[in-house]
């Protein structure tokens, strides 16, 4: 597959999210998730991506056995910011945001024996914390990189005023923040600042949170303790708006001879050479469709029929409901 840049990282075109493996979208047998991340290696799959709220801590333990015998031929990216209630599971766990330097060297050292690993490749602040000035928390992860801990820094769901402030502070290699067809919040300032700024910039959710591959229809679609049945945009009267839009995506892949998923996907890699999408995959057959979506070629003429076709604001629903530590860009 070919290769991106995230800052000092080199990285495939498409990478993997893992979180769905073991948080929020109902979880995966461990055999069958090292089964999909041993074929994503295969397939020149180099990106991975975890977080140590996802599960919490299940994923990164996952991740790590996984990847153990291909260390050095992937990039791990892990992410530390929130507080985590060990009482709980799954997404209830997430108990607010913590960006306290001394939070991120205690998860760093977490994280490392968790994944197994000598550095972190990637190391993202999750959310950014409104108590404690970008600064802070990022002197805290460059001394990390100094100390030989962590490769590289990114952030995830920022303003294009707080990546700036953080890039002053150490470079930032890539910041993430969900980007499709149907969420563009980040065009302009945000693609614009990363483009200046020379910063990578991974959209997690490219394709919808699975809604744009067609395969989800109605709120029955999705498992009893799938925690998109509690989003806006996955209500009944929404998802089956966002439907017919869909349908036009599927007519249009069609014609070109690929799946709806891998035409939106291909979209979101041809928004900028700096792009590096990570969609889920639980399943190899859905992860082999992403990877193939990268060698898709799009005609500006189809890159604009395609962006005004499925404009977002045509798409019914926000993103997140009014509460969640997880909600705000800072």
């Amino acid at each position: 597959m070919a290769t991106r840049t995230l800052g000092p990282l080199t990285v495939s075109t498409v990478g993997l999210g893992c979180m769905a493996m073991s948080h929020a979208y109902g979880g995966q047998d461990e055999a069958d998730a090292i089964r999909t991340l041993h074929r994503a290696v295969e397939l020149g799959v180099s990106l991975f991506d975890t977080a140590e709220v996802y599960g919490p801590f299940a994923n990164e333990i996952l991740v790590g056995k996984a990847l153990k015998p291909f260390q050095d031929k992937v990039v791990i990216a892990t992410k530390f910011g929130f507080k985590i209630d060990p009482s709980k599971s799954d997404i209830s766990a997430m108990a607010g945001v913590d960006g306290r330097p001394e939070h991120a060297r205690e998860v760093a050292e977490a994280s490392l024996k968790r994944l197994g690993v000598e550095a972190i490749d990637l190391f993202y602040l999750h959310r950014v914390d409104p108590q404690v000035p970008i600064e802070d928390t990022v002197g805290a992860m460059a001394e990390l990189v100094r100390a030989g801990k962590v490769r590289a820094i990114g952030l995830s769901e920022t303003s294009a005023d707080t990546l700036r402030r953080a890039h002053a502070v150490h470079p930032i290699a890539a910041l993430q923040s969900e980007y499709s067809l149907w969420t563009r919040d980040p065009e302009g300032d945000i693609l614009d600042t990363c483009r200046e700024l020379g910063i990578g910039f991974v959209p997690f959710s490219p394709l919808g949170r699975g809604f744009l591959t067609g395969t989800i229809q109605k709120p029955e679609d999705l498992g009893a303790n799938d925690f998109r049945r509690g989003l806006p945009r996955f209500s009944e009267e929404n998802m089956a708006a966002n439907a017919r839009l869909v349908q036009l995506l599927e007519a249009m892949a069609t014609e070109k001879g690929v799946t709806a998923a891998q035409l939106a996907l291909a979209w979101v890699i041809h928004q900028g050479d700096f792009i590096v999408p990570i969609p889920g995959a639980r399943r190899i057959a859905h992860l082999e469709q992403n990877v193939a979506a990268a060698s898709i070629a799009l005609s500006a003429e189809e890159l604009k029929t395609l962006g005004e076709l499925l404009a977002a604001e045509k798409f019914s629903g926000k993103r997140y409901g009014d509460s969640g530590a997880w909600v705000a860009k800072r």
